[in-house]
């Protein structure tokens, strides 16, 4: 069973470095690192869940209800300050960071998926981040837009 565990934590952190390598090549704040470990630690949390239930369970400890739900919004709002945090102006009229922070939060939605089983929408969901960020990016660039892309 723990194989099987950290089989998913594995794939949320393959998953992540896949949608972090953008990031990386493009010189971003939150790159291959942060985008693996944000795709891991979601899907450790909720792998964690039904253990750590279970166990205060068998200890007894009736008062303790399992919500996946719970743990999912505390996923997100760490995630959300993390993602502000590479969110910064340059100048009067330019915002830089906000599609790496899209990415992170996007990588942490990858990794809850796999930390609930759901590893096709998650593989997916990757393959769309991966055309988005690489194919979409490069089309702005033809274009000529100068944002964070």
């Amino acid at each position: 069973m723990e194989w099987s565990e950290f089989g998913r934590v594995a794939l949320a952190a393959g998953l992540g470095a896949i949608v972090g390598l953008e990031r990386e090549i493009r010189d971003k704040p939150a790159g291959l690192r942060t985008h693996i470990l944000v795709g891991a630690g979601s899907a450790l949390l909720l792998v964690l869940g039904s253990p750590v239930i279970a166990e205060f369970k068998e200890q007894g400890e009736d008062f303790v209800n399992s919500d996946p739900i719970r743990v999912m919004q505390a996923i997100i709002v760490g995630i959300s300050v993390l993602g502000a945090g590479t969110i910064f102006h340059e100048g009067a009229h330019r915002v830089e960071g906000l599609t790496t922070a899209a990415s992170i939060f996007l990588t942490a939605g990858i990794g809850i998926a796999v930390g609930v089983g759901k590893w096709p929408l998650a593989l997916g969901t990757t393959m769309g981040a991966f055309v988005v960020l690489f194919v979409v990016g490069w089309i702005e660039r033809l274009c000529g837009r100068n944002r964070d892309v």
